[in-house]
């Protein structure tokens, strides 16, 4: 099951998330964040980025807020550790290209992996990154919303609560 997931991208987003890869179950059911552990859904609406609680099957409604999806890595796997170091630099170029073909205002990183594959950078926090990779795109890292991220929950949701924060001034 390597069909991967299509992006959800267009001109004018406000904010692209990128995550490493698609899950197994997305990938099966076609949809992003699929995962029945996966937080990114829950973040989302708990800090103030969805009016409502989405699922994975609404994830093309999010086109509708200005938000987009999208991968480093266009491989199912059951875990991101799967993925080698090749293709996540592969991806890297590629998705550098969408960054700089689609302009959103905002890069939003679902994993500091996405964000070190694209920057090249070793030391850097969680939150805004300067200087962006793209001029005129804000760089934004989060945590990645998989159930197998053992950040403290609060800690994580503050983050997201963080970007809205950065979305909305």
């Amino acid at each position: 099951m390597n069909r991967g997931l299509p992006d959800l991208l267009k001109p004018g987003l406000t904010i692209l998330f990128i995550g490493i890869n698609p899950g197994i179950r997305s990938a099966a059911v076609g949809h992003h964040f699929a995962g029945r552990s996966n937080r990114f859904w829950k973040f989302l609406f708990e800090a103030g980025l969805t009016p409502v609680k989405y699922d994975a099957f609404q994830d093309s409604g999010l086109l509708d807020l200005g938000y987009g999806i999208t991968n480093i890595a266009p491989r199912t796997t059951a875990t991101a550790a799967e993925l080698t170091p090749a293709e996540l630099k592969e991806g890297a170029s590629v998705l550098l290209g969408k960054i700089r073909k689609y302009r959103p205002r905002i890069a939003a990183y679902l994993g500091k992996v996405v964000y070190r594959y694209l920057s090249g950078r070793r030391d850097f926090d969680w939150g805004r990154q300067e200087p962006s990779l793209v001029p005129g795109v804000i760089d934004f890292v989060l945590p990645n919303p998989s159930g197998l991220n053992r950040m403290p929950i609060p800690d994580q949701l503050e983050l997201y609560r963080e970007l809205r924060r950065v979305k909305d001034d």
